[in-house]
């Protein structure tokens, strides 16, 4: 699993994105891959990448 800090999460839009810890590069988070959790900006989180249509993609996400 990676880890990370969320920088961004519109709840209304249902999406973000996460700073990697390792890479620092922004990674997608959509509202299908937070499994019901709530994420704030500056949470703590651990997730999964996977490829996107777009690009990487952040899913099981999890607050560490």
């Amino acid at each position: 699993m990676q880890t990370g800090v969320v920088k961004f999460f519109n709840e209304s839009k249902g999406f973000g994105f996460i700073v990697d810890d390792e890479s620092k590069k922004d990674i997608f988070v959509h509202i299908t891959g937070l499994n019901g959790l709530t994420i704030r900006e500056n949470d703590q989180v651990s997730y999964d990448i996977v490829d996107g249509k777009k690009g990487l993609n952040a899913v099981n996400v999890k607050k560490m």
